[in-house]
């Protein structure tokens, strides 16, 4: 038990059933638990709570935390992320008010190039197409086009922690490898370095490792669609908002694309008609990053950095560099 003087963790939400390991680091530690809706709730019912509850931290899945809510909450010290991408969060406000900002950039990295690498062999090798075949009575071996990966050239686009371990099993795989990154490493794994547009023209497979920002929202549009061979597939294991969906369902129904795997859209959890009747799409449900350990480890390394900088210890994983700590560091 932790006593209503202990400095408050606002959980604003999360997509898991429960909240006990979040709540066994934070009460150790000696910090008392506010949980909003296990639903991510929209802006104004966060700022709210930012507002009520006064947090020293938020700890965030995917509930927007707003400019707003960053300054309601007074004495706030830090914002953390449990998962990758920012874009829920108001990084520029938090920078401004002194506030850090953590991710946890490793933890789901074999299990988001997993998935990338088993959309691209569900589509070569026909996996799910066959398997809705024959749910629906038709046996028809002759009627299937399959494809080998090793002879197809795949690009990466995005090329951090999980753009480098699709890259190491693409490759073993036996299929030539590409990459597109504003700042490519010298070391690219074997892996040909392209300007994205080069990429887009000459890769059977396009798989989307980018992170969202305001730059690379609709990085794949009409024109850059139009770029990619007839018949290639696009895989978007990342971020919704990198693909135009309407200049995707377009280029589909052109029969221009051949395929497109998605974990992620832009209007999740909406589907639009066209994706999930088409026969060479397959949709996942945002779960690129989810497997048993990972999940577990997610939300302990979260918690920690909570626990880290309301101690007053560096973060492992800062994402800004404020130049001033927040008023509640400060008092």
């Amino acid at each position: 038990m932790t006593d209503n003087s202990a400095p408050v963790v606002l959980l604003t939400d999360r997509a898991w059933p429960d909240d006990t390991i979040e709540r066994e680091v934070l009460e150790d530690a000696g910090l008392r638990i506010v949980a909003g809706p296990a639903e991510p709730a929209p802006a104004a019912t966060i700022e709210a709570l930012a507002a009520e509850h006064q947090p020293s931290a938020i700890l965030t899945c995917w509930a927007p935390v707003s400019a707003t809510a960053i300054e309601k909450a007074g004495g706030l010290q830090i914002v953390a992320r449990m998962g990758v991408g920012l874009d829920n969060i108001a990084v520029p406000a938090a920078t401004e008010r002194g506030v850090l900002v953590t991710n946890v950039p490793d933890y789901c990295v074999e299990e988001v190039s997993d998935h990338a690498v088993g959309l691209a062999l569900a589509w070569t090798r026909g996996l799910v197409a066959a398997d809705r075949e024959v749910r629906n009575g038709r046996w028809n071996p002759a009627g299937v086009r399959l494809r080998r990966l090793s002879a197809l050239t795949c690009g990466v686009v995005g090329f951090g922690r999980i753009g480098r371990a699709t890259v190491a099993k693409l490759t073993a795989l036996g299929a030539r490898v590409a990459i597109s990154d504003p700042h490519p490493p010298a070391d690219t794994g074997g892996a040909s370095v392209l300007a994205l547009d080069e990429l887009l023209r000459s890769c059977d497979i396009v798989i989307l490792h980018a992170p969202l920002t305001e730059r690379t929202r609709h990085l794949i549009g009409e024109r850059e669609l139009a770029l990619m061979p007839a018949d290639a597939l696009l895989i978007n294991v990342s971020r919704g908002g990198l693909v135009d969906t309407g200049a995707l369902v377009a280029s589909l129904r052109a029969r221009h694309l051949g395929g497109a795997g998605l974990d992620v859209l832009e209007e999740e959890p909406s589907v639009p008609t066209e994706l999930l009747t088409h026969p060479a799409v397959v949709i996942t449900p945002h779960i690129a990053f989810s497997s048993d350990a990972s999940v577990a480890d997610l939300r302990r390394s979260a918690a920690e950095e909570v626990v880290r900088v309301l101690r007053g210890e560096p973060p492992r994983h800062p994402c800004n560099r404020p130049a001033t700590l927040s008023r509640g560091a400060s008092s």
